[in-house]
C-alpha cells in the first residue's frame, strides 16, 4: 500500500475514533476507496483495535450520507468481528475463573482496555508461580504452550493456545518488562487491582495508574509506536478523573520510567489536540518531566511511529541509570541484556524475515 494512502486511512480512523461527532468527513473518504483499500481500511483498524469503535461510526452514519453500500460493508465486518469478541470474552471468563479458583492471582491486562474492541490475543498477569500457571493452562484448559523465544523467557512470558479460541493468551507470571526487569512494580498490577464489567461479566483489571505503566512499558520501552486504540483508551482514562498522579508517580518511580509515563502521556495528549483542537488536561508537573510530544511522532509503517534514536535510548539510558543508583542489581543486569537482544533480533529479522526466536 501507498504510503500516502496508509496515512489517510489512519487519519480518517483516528478521526472516527477520537471526534465521531465529526464523521462526515472520514466517512467521504472512505467512500471514495476501491474496494481492495477498503480492506487495507479493515487491516489497519484491527492492527489499531479500532474496529468496532470506527466501522460502528461508518455504520450508524454512512447510510444517512448516501453511502449505503459502504454502510452495509462496515456492518458486515462488525457482524464477523463482534463474533469473534463475543468467543474471546467467554473464554477469557473461563481462563479467569480457573485460574483464580487454582489459586492462581491475575488480572488481565490491555485486553479489555479497548473495549468495545478487543486486541489480538488476551494479555494476562499472575503473582503466582510458572510452574502453577503452566499446570492450570495444560491440565485443566487443555491449552498448548507455544513457542518460547529467549525474549519469551528473560521476561517470564509465556504463550498458550486454546481450542476453540483464535487469540493467544499471553501470561506474563511475576515480572514486567522486556527483560523481566519489573518485579516489585508488577506486583501492585495484582496488590491494587480492580474490576471492570464487561457484557455483564466482571473481570479483574489494574487499576487505573497500572493500566498507564503498562501502556508506556509497552509503547515507548518496547515497541516504539503508538495505535489509534493507545490514543483513545488513555483519553478516556485521563478524562475520567480516575487517575491519582501522586500513585502513579511512586509505581512508574518503581521502575525508574516516570520520564516515559510523562511522555507517553504528553504524546497522548499532544495528538488529541490535532483532532479535538485541545488536548488533555495534565499536571503541570507531568508535562514538565516529558521528554517530547506528538511532534515526535510520524504515521508510518502501519503505525504512529516513535524514533528509537535518540528518543528511545533517551528512555532506555534514564530507567538504566535510575535502577542502577536505586541499587537494584538483579534489574539492572536484565536491562544490560536489552541492546544485545534488540541487535540479535534485528539481524534476525533481516536475514530471515523473523525474530520470533529472539522476542
Amino acid at each position: 500500500m501507498p504510503a500516502t494512502l496508509e496515512k489517510q486511512i489512519i487519519q480518517a480512523l483516528s478521526s472516527l475514533v477520537l471526534k465521531p461527532q465529526s464523521a462526515q468527513g472520514p466517512i467521504r473518504y472512505l467512500a471514495t476507496l476501491s474496494q481492495s483499500d477498503l480492506q487495507h481500511t479493515r487491516k489497519i483498524a484491527d492492527s489499531h483495535h479500532v474496529v468496532v469503535r470506527s466501522l460502528g461510526v461508518v455504520r450508524d452514519q454512512a447510510a444517512g450520507l448516501g453511502f449505503r453500500t459502504l454502510g452495509n460493508w462496515a456492518a458486515q465486518v462488525l457482524l464477523e468481528e463482534e463474533a469473534r469478541i463475543s468467543n474471546a470474552i467467554t473464554h477469557l471468563q473461563e481462563i479467569v475463573g480457573t485460574l483464580e479458583k487454582a489459586g492462581c492471582p491475575v488480572v488481565v491486562m490491555k485486553s479489555l482496555d479497548h473495549w468495545p474492541d478487543l486486541g489480538n490475543d488476551l494479555d494476562l498477569y499472575s503473582t503466582a508461580s510458572e510452574t502453577n500457571i503452566v499446570r492450570v493452562f495444560t491440565q485443566q484448559l487443555g491449552a498448548q504452550i507455544e513457542a518460547r523465544s529467549w525474549g519469551d523467557r528473560l521476561a517470564k512470558k509465556w504463550n498458550f493456545a486454546l481450542p476453540s479460541l483464535r487469540e493467544s493468551v499471553e501470561v506474563h507470571v511475576q515480572r514486567l518488562g522486556q527483560t523481566g526487569e519489573h518485579r516489585q512494580m508488577a506486583e501492585r498490577f495484582v496488590g491494587r487491582k480492580t474490576t471492570k464489567e464487561v457484557n455483564g461479566i466482571p473481570f479483574p483489571v489494574p487499576a487505573p495508574e497500572e493500566r498507564i505503566i503498562v501502556a508506556t512499558l509497552q509503547r515507548l520501552y518496547r515497541h516504539f509506536y503508538f495505535r489509534i486504540c493507545d490514543i483513545a483508551n488513555t483519553a478516556a482514562l485521563v478524562e475520567s478523573g480516575t487517575i491519582d498522579y501522586s500513585e502513579l508517580r511512586k509505581s512508574a518511580d518503581l521502575g525508574g520510567i516516570w520520564p516515559g509515563v510523562c511522555t507517553y502521556l504528553n504524546v497522548v495528549c499532544d495528538y488529541i489536540a490535532q483532532y479535538r483542537g485541545l488536548g488533555l488536561a495534565l499536571p503541570i508537573e507531568v508535562k514538565d518531566a516529558a521528554l517530547f510530544g506528538g511532534e515526535k511522532v510520524s504515521a508510518e509503517k502501519l503505525f504512529l511511529r516513535v524514533p528509537v534514536l535518540p528518543q528511545g535510548a533517551s528512555l532506555y539510558t534514564r530507567q538504566v541509570t535510575t535502577t542502577a543508583l536505586r541499587g537494584d542489581l538483579a534489574a539492572t543486569l536484565r536491562l544490560s541484556l536489552l541492546p544485545p537482544l534488540a541487535s540479535a533480533a534485528a539481524i534476525a529479522y533481516r536475514v530471515t524475515g523473523s525474530d520470533k526466536g529472539i522476542w
